[in-house]
């Protein structure tokens, strides 16, 4: 039969065999460097640390910090203005670059051309002249332009030879440089991912935020109009809005309008996201101790609720932010979106609805490629956000 130790007696202190010495993070016995280093890290640190090992979610990270520089710059990037017309170059194709000619090291340089029409099927057929050297100038003088339409300058990162050409993606019907036209087109569809985003957040969060923390009459009449946009195709609805903004107004307004436009269109589904996180995190104990000690709802959803589901809040953004370069794309390419002289992806693509001219110049394709670079690269990240932020995983 075995013993057991005595009870203590009623209202007595219970003995514990927890230590009272000072527990020391700094101490050797504690933990091991590299854990103390992890101790002591904040979020921001660890969310880092995890995401730089997802390495193809680095380089697209990389890939867009560059190209989101770059539509900073672009008159200084592109080889060209935006408007220069070279009309004795008209559907030129692309034009290869070389390092050597005849053996010998010139550095980047291109072969000029002449050009010959086929009386048959009027195309224009270029042919190289082997003996026209046009070697490629670095940071030079080149077309004049204004600088954000504020500064003028006519310094380009690269330019052609004088008296040369250099169009290493093409020209266009009217002798335009496409690359060019790519680099001043990413300014336009590039923000309009992130200007469109900022106010579908904005919309999403707040509406779906009050709906899924209060519930009651809110969230039914929320949930009544969200279902209401979602039945609506996407594509009329684009049209219907589209449609709306008077042929007069501006290219500024337009941009805006646009982004407007998809704002209003992408914001019911993270609305919907967020109510259904939020109806279930506001059953915690933290969020009942937020409201004990007097906390209002607009700090306890933006400080302890949304926090807790960040990392679908940023895979979220990541995905609809493409999604959005998409729909200026699209609607810019049916021609009810952004209008010339303003300048995107979508309004380059115009100039290949034809399959005649896809088939005589196909690149005029070459704005496509953009697109799905950026597509790719945004999805990439949103998966190393994603993993770097969850903290289940």
């Amino acid at each position: 039969m075995s013993t057991s130790s005595p009870l203590p007696a009623p209202g007595a202190p219970l003995e514990h065999y927890v230590s009272t010495a000072p527990f020391d993070l700094q101490s050797v016995e504690a933990m091991t460097p590299e854990q103390s280093k992890v101790y002591q890290a904040s979020q921001l640190r660890l969310m880092w640390w995890k995401f730089r090992r997802h390495r193809l979610a680095v380089v697209s990270g990389i890939f867009l910090a560059a190209l989101y520089f770059g539509i900073l710059i672009c008159e200084f990037l592109a080889p060209y203005n935006l408007h220069t017309r070279n009309m004795d170059y008209i559907y030129s194709p692309p034009q290869q670059v070389h390092l050597f000619h005849n053996g010998q090291l010139v550095g980047p340089f291109v072969y000029g051309r002449h050009m010959t029409l086929d009386m048959d099927t009027l195309k224009r057929n270029y042919i190289e002249e082997q003996d026209d050297v046009q070697r490629i100038r670095f940071f030079c003088k080149g077309d004049s332009y204004r600088f954000w339409g504020l500064i003028e300058g006519d310094r380009h990162f690269v330019c052609p030879a004088k008296n040369g050409q250099l169009f290493l993606a093409g020209t266009d019907r009217l002798g335009r440089d496409v690359l060019s036209r790519i680099i001043y087109g990413a300014r336009i569809s590039l923000t309009i991912g992130l200007v469109g985003i900022s106010f579908s957040f904005v919309l999403g969060i707040v509406i779906g935020g009050l709906a899924g923390y209060h519930g009651g009459l809110f969230d039914l009449i929320v949930q009544r109009i969200i279902e209401v946009l979602q039945s609506i195709p996407s594509i009329p609805l684009w049209l219907a809005l589209a449609a709306i903004m008077p042929i007069t107004w501006s290219p500024i307004l337009i941009y805006f309008g646009i982004t407007v436009i998809l704002g209003l269109i992408h914001w019911t589904g993270l609305a919907r996201a967020v109510r259904s996180k939020l109806l279930a995190l506001r059953e915690e104990d933290y969020v009942l101790a937020a409201q004990l000690m007097g906390a209002n709802s607009s700090r306890i959803i933006g400080r302890h609720l949304i926090p807790g589901f960040m990392s679908h809040l940023i895979a979220t953004a990541t995905i609809s932010i493409p999604g959005m370069i998409l729909g200026e794309t699209a609607l810019s390419f049916l021609g009810l979106g952004l209008r010339a002289p303003t300048t995107s992806w979508g309004i380059l693509l115009t100039e290949a609805r034809s399959v005649s001219v896809i088939a005589f110049y196909p690149w005029l394709l070459l704005p496509m490629l953009p697109v799905i670079l950026v597509i790719m690269a945004f999805n990439f990240l949103g998966d190393g956000l994603r993993d770097a932020a969850d903290p289940y995983k």
